[in-house]
C-alpha cells in the first residue's frame, strides 16, 4: 500500500461520491483507478461493458431492475 497525492478538488469529488456509493473514500478512489485503467486498456468498450465484463469475470449474476 502506498500514498497517492491528488488535488484537493479531486479528493472532494471522491469523498462526495463515496458517500453516495456507500464506499470508503479509499475504496471509491480504488474503484475509479481500476475502471480508468480498464478503460485505457480497452478503449472500444463503454463503461457499462467494462462493468458487465468484470461482473462476468467474478461470476456475479446481473439483475435488471428496469426492462429495456
Amino acid at each position: 500500500m502506498g500514498i497517492v497525492k491528488i488535488s484537493d478538488d479531486l479528493h472532494t469529488e471522491v469523498r462526495k461520491t463515496s458517500v453516495v456509493m456507500e464506499r470508503s473514500i479509499n475504496s471509491q478512489a480504488e474503484f475509479w483507478l481500476k475502471i480508468g485503467r480498464l478503460a485505457e486498456q480497452n478503449p472500444t468498450l463503454t463503461y457499462e461493458q467494462i462493468l458487465e465484463r468484470e461482473m462476468r469475470n467474478q461470476q456475479v449474476e446481473s439483475v435488471r431492475l428496469v426492462s429495456e
